[in-house]
């Protein structure tokens, strides 16, 4: 974990409190070049779209996907507010992206939502591992910070549906 990792995380995490002012579920992504270029910001909008997949990872790969190589998505890393899940690491595989660093963790949002949102019990990093090229997957890094946003988004009456 580098320096930029960290400035990188919190930007995304900063992302995932705009989704929840915007009404949406707290979850942020940025994907940055192997230089250090941000490419793309993706935020969580199934509170304004009613769709179950506008994950923030999701989102913005959906995009990246559109606009860079994947020679270019396999050097460059996606930073997320919390763990992807294995929707979004499914995503993250067949884009190309070669590196994933998160913040919170599954098992902290799931502890955090009290039973107040379905998820699918299976780690980023499981799902990745079975796949058939490698994707680096770093976390759980800066818990506390990130989870500042997900308590703050509870208070605001949001679902931490992910």
């Amino acid at each position: 974990m580098t320096g930029a990792d960290l400035r990188y995380l919190r930007y995304a995490i900063m992302i995932a409190d705009r989704a929840s002012d915007h009404g949406s579920p707290p979850f942020g992504a940025v994907l940055v070049s192997s230089r250090g270029w941000i490419l793309l910001e993706g935020e969580n909008t199934q509170g304004t779209t009613c769709d179950c997949t506008c994950h923030a990872e999701t989102n913005l790969l959906r995009e990246a996907t559109r606009r860079f190589s994947r020679k270019l998505l396999s050097h460059s890393a996606l930073y997320t507010s919390a763990e992807p899940c294995p929707m979004c690491a499914g995503a993250i595989f067949w884009s190309g992206v070669g590196r994933v660093v998160f913040g919170l963790s599954s098992e902290r949002v799931h502890s955090i939502a009290q039973d107040k949102a379905e998820h699918l019990s299976k780690r980023c990093a499981d799902v990745l591992a079975v796949g058939s090229h490698h994707v680096e997957v770093l976390g759980p890094i800066l818990e506390e910070e990130a989870e500042a946003v997900f308590k703050k988004s509870i208070d605001r009456g949001r679902t931490l549906a992910h």
